[in-house]
C-alpha cells in the first residue's frame, strides 16, 4: 500500500516543477495537444484540459506492466470528441484462480471495453486556461469508470502545465473528500448502460503535470497521478505502485505518429504509439487521374453560322454516333454514357459515375466532354446520374456558362449559382439507351479479410479468403447478383465463450457459419431498383440476401431533391440460413417478418441523423439512433445506439447494442479516383437483440449522394 505525499512536499514538487518549465527556454508555436495512455488528449496517466484539433482522428496503443489500451478517439467538433477503448490485463486471475476460477477469475488476461467523451468548455485564453470536463467509460462495464475537470495553460509556446480533480477511477489516490456525496456502487447486471448516479460523486483526488515540448521532435513529460489502480495493484498485486508520479519522452514523426517511453509509478516501465490522422483533410494533398477535358468554346454564330444550323437533329444515326463520341472521351474517367435524348438546343443523358468518389466532380467532367462533342446549337446540358439503373437527379447546366466561367477566380462557386439540381421527372423526349449498356456481365475476384472483436478469450479474430461476385445487369433497375467465397486461413471458426442463449441466434453463432461455411454462397439476389412515384423510391430484393438469412425485402423512400431530410420504410420477410451457407434453411427452421420505419435528417456542416424505429431479428421492438460526420474527402465517422424491448440479463454483456463505425475512401490513401471504400464498424462482439437484416442496395445513402446536399458537399471539386 502507497500513501499520499504530505501536502506541503507535494506542493513544493508539482511548484517546482512548473517553475522549471517556465524557465525553459522555448520558441516557435504552441505546444500541440498531445495524447496519454488512455488515448486521450493528456500527460502520461491523466488527462489535460485542450482537445485536439477538429476532425482529428487518432489510435493509441499504450502500456505499462501488466497494462495495455488500444483506443480510437474521435474529434467529433472543435469541442466535443468521443473515445472507445479496449483494455488488457494480464495476471488478472492469478490469486484467485484457483480456487475461485468464476466471473471475471476465469480469464487469466480480463479484457474489457468502455466509451469516453469529453467536453471542452473554455479556450484558452491570455489569462484562463482551457478548461474540459470528461466522462471515462460512462457506458460499459464501469471497471474504469471516473470523471474529470482538467485545466491547461501555456506557460510559454513550448511549456504548457496541467491540474485537475478527478472522481472515481480518476479518484483513487490523494482523496480529498467527496463533495458531491458517496458513490453508489453499480448494480450487477447493469454494466454497459450509462452511470449517471455514478458522476461526479464519491471521493475527488487532485492531478496535475507538466509538458516540455523541447523542438518539433522531442518532448518531456512529468505528471502526479490520481490513479491509485486499488483492484489491480492492491488487491490482485499485478503490479506494485510505488509513487504517484509519472516522467516520460515523446518523440514526434511528422504530423501523424507520435511516439513514448515512460517511466510509471515507481516500479514500471511505459510506452505508447500513437496514430493522428485529419479526416478533414487528403492525406495525399491532392486527387491524381487524368486531366479533365478542356471546355470547348462555340464559335460565334456570325463568324461560323453553319455551326448553329438546328438541321442535326434530322441526321440518321446522330445519336449512336453521339453517345460513341462521348462514351469514348468519357471511358478514361470511368463514366459512361447509358442513354441520351435531344432537341436542337437541349441534351440530356443519362450517366454512370464508376470512379469519383465526388459526385460534383464527375457531373463537372461530363459537362466539359459534351461541350466538345455536342453541336454548338445545344446550349441546354442536361446530365441525370443513375445508380443501379436508376435516375437519380437531374443537373442542368448552360453551356454558355462553361464557356464563361472556366478562368474565373471563384469559379466553384460562380458556377454552382447557375446550375439547377431538381428531380428528374419525365425523360426528355426520343431518350434512346446505348445498346451496349444493357444487358452487363461484370465479375470479379477479391480478397477479403472478415473479424470478429471484443469477446472474452481473444479481443481480435480474422478470416482471410478469396470472394467471387459476379452481377448480372439485365435491363436498368433489375439485377442479378451473387457471390462465394472460400477460406485460406484464419481463426473464426473458434467460439466464443459465455454467450447468452435467451434469444433466437441471429447473431451470436456466427461462429457456426464461418466453421461451416467453407465454401460458402454469400449471396444470391435477384434485385428491383425504381421511381415509384416523383421523389419516390423503391427496392424489392429476393433470394440469399446475407450469410445468414435469405427471403424477401422491400423499401420505399421519400427523398425531396433540395430537402435535407428524407422518410424510408422497409419490410422484410426472411428465414434463418443453414449454417454451412448453402441453399437450405431447414437448421434453425426459423422465419420472421421485420422492417424499421427510418426518419434521416442532415444536421448541417458534415453531421447526420437517423432514427430507425421497428421490429429486429431476434423478434424483439425498439429504436436505433445513428450519428455520423461526414467529410468533403469521403471520410464517415459516426456511433449508433440501439435499444429494445429485451432486458440486460437477456441481452448479455453490454446490456445493448452500441457500437462505431469508421468509413475511409480508398481515394483517400491512394489519391487516384476510385469509388471504393473501407467500412469498419466496432461493437460488442454478436449478440441478438438490436440485430437488422444485412442486405445490399439499401436506397437512401445511394439517393442522397447526388440530390443537392450531396453535391453541394462537393462542389469545390466540380471543375477537378
Amino acid at each position: 500500500m502507497t500513501y499520499p505525499p504530505k501536502p506541503r512536499r507535494l506542493i513544493r514538487r508539482l511548484v517546482g516543477a512548473t517553475a522549471l518549465g517556465a524557465m525553459a527556454l522555448a520558441a516557435g508555436a504552441e505546444t500541440p495537444a498531445t495524447l496519454n495512455l488512455f488515448g486521450a488528449t493528456g500527460l502520461i496517466d491523466m488527462p489535460s484540459g485542450e482537445p485536439q484539433p477538429d476532425a482529428t482522428f487518432s489510435v493509441t496503443s499504450g502500456h505499462f506492466g501488466p497494462m495495455s489500451r488500444t483506443t480510437l478517439t474521435f474529434q467529433i467538433s472543435p469541442r466535443l470528441s468521443g473515445s472507445f477503448r479496449y483494455s488488457a490485463i494480464r495476471n488478472y486471475a492469478r490469486l484467485f484462480c484457483p480456487p475461485d476460477c468464476r466471473g471475471v477469475n476465469e480469464f487469466p488476461t480480463y479484457y474489457d471495453r468502455s466509451f469516453d467523451l469529453r467536453y471542452l468548455i473554455a479556450d484558452e485564453g491570455r489569462y484562463l486556461p482551457a478548461l474540459t470536463i470528461g466522462l471515462q467509460d460512462f457506458v460499459g462495464t464501469g471497471r474504469l469508470s471516473g470523471e474529470y475537470i482538467a485545466a491547461t495553460k501555456h506557460v510559454t509556446p513550448r511549456v504548457k502545465v496541467t491540474a485537475g480533480l478527478g472522481w472515481g477511477y480518476l479518484g483513487t489516490y490523494g482523496e480529498i473528500g467527496a463533495p458531491f456525496g458517496e458513490r453508489p456502487i453499480r448494480d450487477r447486471g447493469l454494466e454497459g448502460q450509462a452511470n449517471f448516479s455514478q458522476w461526479f460523486r464519491g471521493d475527488m483526488a487532485p492531478f496535475g503535470g507538466i509538458e516540455w515540448q523541447i523542438n518539433d521532435t522531442w518532448g518531456l513529460k512529468a505528471e502526479y497521478s490520481s490513479i491509485g489502480y486499488p483492484e489491480e495493484s492492491d488487491r490482485r498485486q499485478t503490479f506494485e505502485r510505488r509513487s504517484p508520479f509519472n516522467f516520460g519522452v515523446e518523440y514526434q514523426r511528422g504530423n501523424n505518429m507520435r511516439f513514448g517511453a515512460y517511466y510509471m509509478y515507481g516500479s514500471e516501465i511505459g510506452f505508447a504509439a500513437h496514430i493522428l490522422l485529419n479526416a478533414d483533410q487528403r492525406r495525399s494533398g491532392g486527387m491524381g487521374g487524368p486531366a479533365p477535358d478542356p471546355v470547348a468554346p462555340r464559335p460565334s454564330r456570325a463568324a461560323d453560322p453553319d455551326a448553329w444550323s438546328p438541321e442535326w437533329v434530322t441526321q440518321d444515326g446522330a445519336q449512336e454516333v453521339l453517345i460513341a463520341n462521348l462514351n469514348k472521351r468519357l471511358e478514361r474517367d470511368g463514366l459512361r454514357v447509358e442513354a441520351m435524348g435531344y432537341t436542337a438546343t437541349r441534351t440530356q443523358v443519362r450517366v454512370r459515375n464508376l470512379s469519383y468518389d465526388a459526385e460534383a466532380q464527375a457531373i463537372g467532367r461530363v459537362a466539359r466532354t459534351m461541350s466538345q462533342v455536342m453541336p454548338a446549337s445545344v446550349e441546354v446540358f442536361e446530365i441525370v446520374p443513375v445508380v443501379n439503373g436508376v435516375p437519380m437527379s437531374k443537373v442542368t447546366v448552360r453551356r454558355s456558362d462553361l464557356e464563361a466561367l472556366e478562368f474565373s477566380t471563384d469559379q466553384a462557386a460562380a458556377m454552382r449559382a447557375r446550375v439547377k439540381i431538381e428531380d428528374p421527372g419525365r425523360p426528355i423526349a426520343g431518350l434512346v439507351f446505348d445498346k451496349a449498356a444493357y444487358p452487363k456481365f461484370n465479375w470479379s475476384v477479391t480478397p477479403y479479410l472478415r473479424f470478429r472483436l471484443f469477446d472474452l478469450d481473444n479481443p481480435v479474430r480474422a478470416d482471410l479468403g478469396l470472394r467471387v461476385g459476379a452481377s448480372y445487369e439485365i435491363r436498368p433497375g433489375l439485377m442479378l447478383a451473387g457471390s462465394l467465397t472460400k477460406k485460406i486461413a484464419g481463426t473464426l471458426n473458434e467460439p466464443p465463450p459465455n454467450i447468452v442463449a435467451a434469444l433466437q441466434p441471429v447473431r451470436s453463432d456466427v461462429d457456426r457459419y464461418d466453421a461451416l461455411g467453407d465454401p460458402a454462397l454469400e449471396s444470391l439476389t435477384l434485385a428491383w431498383f425504381g421511381r415509384v412515384a416523383p421523389e419516390v423510391y423503391g427496392r424489392v430484393t429476393v433470394g440469399y440476401l446475407e450469410r445468414m438469412f435469405g427471403g424477401i425485402s422491400t423499401e420505399l423512400l421519400w427523398k425531396p431533391v433540395g430537402k435535407r431530410w428524407a422518410i424510408g420504410a422497409e419490410v422484410n420477410y426472411v428465414g434463418q440460413r443453414d449454417p454451412d451457407q448453402g441453399f437450405g434453411f431447414s437448421f434453425y427452421d426459423y422465419k420472421v417478418a421485420t422492417g424499421h420505419v427510418s426518419g434521416y435528417l442532415e444536421l448541417g456542416k458534415g453531421y447526420h441523423a437517423q432514427l430507425d424505429v421497428g421490429h429486429y431479428l431476434a423478434g424483439d421492438v425498439g429504436a436505433t439512433l445513428t450519428l455520423d460526420r461526414e467529410f468533403e474527402n469521403g471520410w464517415k465517422v459516426g456511433a449508433f445506439a440501439t435499444l429494445t424491448d429485451v432486458s440486460p440479463e437477456d441481452f448479455g454483456s453490454g446490456t445493448f447494442d452500441k457500437g462505431i463505425r469508421v468509413e475511409i475512401p480508398i481515394a483517400w490513401f491512394t489519391g487516384q479516383p476510385t469509388r471504393a471504400a473501407r467500412p469498419l464498424t466496432l461493437r460488442p462482439f454478436g449478440r441478438d437483440g438490436g440485430a437488422r437484416l444485412e442486405v445490399d442496395g439499401r436506397l437512401y445513402e445511394t439517393v442522397r449522394d447526388y440530390q443537392t446536399s450531396g453535391l453541394d458537399a462537393q462542389w469545390g471539386r466540380f471543375w477537378k
